[in-house]
């Protein structure tokens, strides 16, 4: 049991020294990761149609 108190010790110790981000960072920070998921998202479903449609041209050779 005294490891695991040592551990978490340990956490806490080394969250105090973390620098979080503030509020405006925060929301820029998340709206960048959303647009880049829905832009990635958008980019993938297009790739995937795009290469269904080809090989289904493919196979109605």
């Amino acid at each position: 049991m005294g490891k695991l108190k040592k551990f978490l010790h340990n956490v806490m110790s080394e969250m105090r020294k973390t620098s979080w981000p503030k509020g405006k960072e925060l929301t820029k920070y998340t709206v960048v990761v959303v647009s880049t998921v829905i832009f990635m998202a958008i980019f993938f479903v297009l790739v995937d149609l795009g290469i269904s449609k080809l090989f289904r041209w493919y196979l109605d050779l």
